[in-house]
């Protein structure tokens, strides 16, 4: 869990302090870890319940409504953080799930922007450079997806 939050907050701070270059290049998304096979992605997903739980750590993601638009609940309950509990209404376009967040925390309502990549049957979590109010990316196209805590098809609780 260490290893994860220490590689997290290294790849934010190398983002965060990144000096602004200009490129008329766009690469495709990063998939770190371990290879991702390719395989034959189907565009919608089933409703019900995707989650990650391993080491004290849970991210669960409930999807109710799954046509043009995905909504659900997601939550994150990481080990020794306050957990926190929302809702989620986003598109799945070209196997990227991209949608907004918004939960309670400490008592305020926040949204952020949230970005999962649909292969194999699996969700993986995207990270990347946020812009100026910290709620959604800079550049969507530089969102880097990991595959440590994917999450997988289950049955709801």
């Amino acid at each position: 869990m260490k290893h994860l939050l220490i590689t997290s907050f290294f790849i934010l701070l190398v983002f965060g302090c990144k000096t602004k270059e200009e490129s008329k290049e766009v690469d495709p998304p990063i998939i770190t870890e371990e290879t991702i096979p390719d395989v034959h992605v189907p565009q919608s997903l089933d409703l019900g319940c995707y989650t990650y739980e391993a080491n004290g750590n849970k991210i669960e993601l409930e999807i109710s409504q799954s046509n043009d638009s995905i909504v659900g609940q997601l939550n994150y309950a990481f080990k020794e953080k306050d957990a926190n509990s929302g809702s989620f209404s986003g598109m799945l376009r070209d196997s990227i799930l991209m949608g907004s967040y918004t939960f309670a925390s400490e008592g305020i309502e926040s949204s952020r922007e949230v970005a999962f990549l649909w292969k194999d049957g699996q969700l993986y979590e995207g990270f990347g450079e946020l812009d100026e109010t910290g709620t959604k990316f800079k550049d969507k196209e530089t969102i880097i997806y990991s595959s440590s805590m994917p999450l997988t098809k289950t049955d709801c609780d």
